[in-house]
């Protein structure tokens, strides 16, 4: 995983997410903490851990770098749990399986709190794990009384539980805190402990510690609901998500696809163990279920679905396939199949067989790794549109960004807009403790574009070519003044982001102009 995720790990450009981290990573803490009482709350803490990480020196390698340490964790961890579950066979194809997986691969290099957060719920699974082995109490159904000397045969043992189970608390809070949607693992372990029937002594603990997550959880919650007008773009999950997340889980490509769906299946036929007993089965299937399925149906009434808002569910994907398999190669064991004869009972010739199984997976989904590892894989290339502003741009120009997150373009790249005039800033990001600066209103902005004769737009193109869009009252303003008082005399794309120059109109008669709708001649250039 480790491999994997240095792999092209410096790819040329970041996307506006990733610009976003980078830009208030850089601010002073002051200036972060005045940031998240507006905004972007539900990162804070992801925030202030790369304050940390990028001081030393900016730049998109250390930007990214703990989301490669997070999913080499995370991988390392799901290896763990299944080596607990089932055996080390089992772990070392459940991780490797978690490290080919191209989703994980992708937000292994992304310069955001996803793969972070995967590994710390692969860790608190791992604790849950953990903590249900330890002995009950001396009072509880199962629970040992005292040696001749009165001291609890099981003391120590019972202090460690104890531990774990604290342990336990502090991995997952700190979890949520990253990200508050991993509180949805709480769900997936409920379901756990049922299928698993432990004692009420284990639901108490458990419940205890999930009382102390939630609390320490609630002031995020809060917060964070008063700033929910930032996921108003999301749009109600339907089958189709479903699908596409169920075909990220289990692998992108057919083959791969179809041979996972199957060995899963397989696992399933052991989701309950004996009273007490948690199998891999009631460990991965709600993790990989519950948490994406909470959230998809909460999502029907108030739309708070992304996939990677539930990346930490995948681990419960390989832990299935692994665990399939090792039921699989058993089952052909018992039969006499001759091939397997010797590779009963643990042998490492059956566990290399499976990692050579793994490889082969790899090499077939390697066009999708590689593919992944160009900055113009990602929604937009910021640093592609800075370079083109650097060629088309010279200082003094009048810029406008439409909409005002479109600025984050100048202020992750600012070089190829240094030295020009943004028409619409009253006050920069920073100052303002915003994630885009404050704007003038609009008799202001009409009084600044009336002295103009041509102004350069940076668009994003889905925000403003789409029916209803812009939302923002001045953003339409922006358009408004442009198309009827400019004409547009050229244009650059860029993935999602447009730029454009506009002249004024009484003067676009002395030159020829391109027409202001559609098509509009691109600029012959190669990107």
């Amino acid at each position: 995983m480790l491999v994997l995720g240095l792999w092209g790990l410096d790819r040329g450009g970041m996307w506006r997410d990733e610009a976003v981290t980078f830009q208030v990573a850089r601010r002073s803490i002051p200036q972060i903490w005045r940031l998240l009482h507006d905004v972007d709350a539900v990162h804070g803490l992801y925030y202030l851990v790369m304050h940390a990480v990028i001081a030393p020196r900016p730049g998109e390698v250390l930007l990214r770098l703990p989301s490669v340490c997070g999913a080499a964790a995370a991988a390392a961890l799901v290896a763990a749990l299944g080596a607990r579950l089932v055996g080390p066979r089992v772990g070392l194809w459940a991780g490797l399986l978690y490290a080919v997986t191209p989703m994980v691969g992708h937000y292994a290099q992304e310069g955001r709190s996803y793969a972070l957060v995967a590994a710390g719920a692969a860790g608190a699974t791992l604790l849950l794990v953990r903590a249900v082995g330890a002995p009950p109490g001396p009072g509880e159904p199962g629970g040992r009384g005292r040696d001749a000397d009165g001291r609890g045969r099981d003391a120590g043992r019972r202090v460690r539980g104890g531990r774990v189970w604290w342990a336990y608390g502090a991995v997952l809070g700190v979890t949520c805190l990253l990200h508050e949607f991993a509180v949805l693992l709480l769900l997936a372990h409920a379901v756990t402990l049922a299928l698993a029937r432990v004692a009420r002594g284990v639901w108490r603990r458990w419940a205890c510690a999930a009382g102390a997550v939630v609390l320490a959880l609630l002031p995020l919650v809060v917060v964070s609901h008063a700033q929910s007008a930032q996921v108003a773009w999301l749009r109600e999950p339907g089958l189709g998500s479903a699908q596409a997340l169920l075909r990220a889980f289990a692998g992108p490509t057919p083959a791969v696809y179809w041979t996972c769906l199957a060995l899963a299946a397989v696992a399933l036929t052991r989701l309950v163990g004996r009273r007490g007993e948690i199998t891999c089965a009631a460990v991965a299937l709600p993790l990989a279920v519950v948490p994406p399925v909470t959230l998809m149906l909460v999502s029907r009434f108030s739309p708070l679905y992304v996939d990677r808002y539930v990346l930490y569910a995948l681990a419960g994907a390989p832990l299935l396939v692994a665990a399939g398999a090792d039921r699989v190669a058993g089952w052909l064991g018992r039969a006499g199949a001759r091939w397997l004869g010797s590779a009963r009972a643990g042998s490492p010739l059956l566990a290399l067989a499976g990692a050579l199984a793994v490889a082969v997976a790899l090499v077939h989904q390697l066009p999708l790794l590689r593919a992944d590892r160009s900055a113009d894989h990602r929604p937009d290339n910021l640093a592609a549109v800075s370079r083109v502003a650097a060629r088309e741009l010279r200082p003094g120009d009048p810029v406008l960004f439409v909409p005002g997150y479109a600025r984050a373009t100048a202020l992750a790249y600012p070089a190829g807009f240094r030295g020009v005039r943004d028409v619409a800033l009253a006050t920069g990001a920073p100052a303002s403790g915003t994630l885009y600066g404050t704007e003038v209103d609009a008799k202001a902005l009409r009084r600044r574009l009336a002295g103009l004769d041509r102004v350069w737009v940076v668009a994003d193109r889905y925000a403003v070519e789409r029916p209803g869009h812009p939302r923002d009252s001045l953003d339409r303003l922006k358009l408004s003044v442009v198309t009827q008082e400019f004409a547009l005399r050229e244009q650059s794309v860029r993935g999602r982001v447009l730029l454009r120059l506009y002249v004024r109109r009484t003067l676009a008669t002395e030159t020829p102009v391109a027409p202001a709708g559609p098509p509009v001649p691109q600029r012959p250039e190669r990107w």
